[in-house]
């Protein structure tokens, strides 16, 4: 998670009833293995600590996150069709 994103995996979020509750999903996707990187310097420049983040959750660098993207199917850096499709991107 990046920039303004990174502040989604703070633990002890309080929603209104029937609103998202991103910290919910975030542990689910925990749960399942799933790996939540949370970059670093977007950490230090909104004043998180490791200590806030939601379980599951680490601090991360930009290194491990382009590596986590760019190994993913569903990669936000690359949004040509065939990587979505499932088939693989010859882009890349």
């Amino acid at each position: 998670m990046m920039g303004d994103a990174a502040s989604c995996a703070m633990a002890g979020q309080t929603t209104p009833n029937r609103y998202y509750n991103i910290e919910r999903m975030l542990k689910i996707l925990a749960s399942k293995s799933g790996r939540i990187g949370v970059c670093g310097s977007c950490m230090d420049a909104r004043g998180l600590k490791p200590e806030l983040l939601v379980q599951g959750a680490h601090r991360s660098s930009l290194e491990e996150l382009t590596s986590m993207a760019t190994r993913s199917r569903r990669s936000p850096l690359c949004r040509c069709p065939y990587r979505q499709g499932g088939s693989h991107c010859t882009a890349t």
